[in-house]
């Protein structure tokens, strides 16, 4: 299965909604508060080509986006095709 890192806070709804869908996929995943790692958030944004908000989500070297762009994978059938990888 492909590496999955998604970047989180601890109050957001959209990044355990995120969480929830990679569970329910079998998926394990590298999470990182940004609000409790010092310049996780700075470099995440970096990493997302300037992407602010959480959830950031990479599987393997593939930046998805956030919590939508998940669920929308999954919808068109891609999400698994991205894991298997």
């Amino acid at each position: 299965m492909a590496e999955i890192t998604i970047y989180t806070s601890k109050l957001c709804g959209f990044c355990f909604a995120a969480k929830r869908l990679l569970k329910q996929k079998g998926a394990s995943y590298e999470e990182i508060d940004v609000t409790l790692r010092p310049g996780a958030r700075e470099a995440m944004t970096r990493r997302a080509n300037g992407g602010h908000s959480v959830p950031q989500i990479f599987i393997g070297e593939k930046h998805v986006g956030g919590c939508d762009e998940l669920y929308a994978l999954d919808a068109n059938g891609e999400l698994d095709t991205l894991l298997a990888r």
